[in-house]
């Protein structure tokens, strides 16, 4: 990674769709139609960690973090939100924020290799997207935070 522009890893790149950006990072809906699951990451250069932000980062990626969450469970009723920053496979830093229900193929147990990942239809992947842009559309953030979807 360039030490001076952001790049989205390409693995992120090639697993996922742009929903939208927030004031720090951008939102990211992994291509696995098996749970509504987004992705955050933040739009800074070369960060690999979580200690590696700044501490104003730290702050708003907390405040982005604990938004998708809040966002993801009333928008899809969700049971519990599952987060997670591995990093192992993908090393830029990004949280993992997953709906989850107690009826879904791998409940009470991680998403992780539970199953296949299943695709989405186009029709499917559109109307996922659209409905979580216009939940990310509302005023929780000042209008000086710039969320732009």
């Amino acid at each position: 990674m360039d030490d001076q522009i952001f790049k989205l890893d390409p693995r992120l790149e090639e697993s996922t769709a742009v929903v939208g950006h927030l004031p720090l990072s951008v939102v990211l809906l992994a291509l696995d139609a098996n749970y509504p699951w987004c992705i955050l990451v933040p739009k800074r250069a070369s960060i690999i960690e979580l200690h590696h932000l700044a501490d104003e980062d730290r702050q708003q990626y907390a405040k982005e973090s604990g938004y998708i969450s809040e966002v993801m469970a009333g928008l899809f009723s969700a049971d519990k939100i599952n987060m997670a920053a591995l990093g192992n496979m993908v090393p830029q830093l990004h949280i993992h924020h997953i709906a989850r229900f107690k009826d879904d193929a791998a409940w009470p147990n991680p998403i992780w290799g539970a199953v296949a990942a299943t695709e989405y239809d186009a029709e499917e992947l559109s109307s996922r997207i659209s409905r979580l842009r216009s939940a990310l559309a509302c005023d929780f953030f000042t209008a000086s935070d710039q969320v732009y979807l």
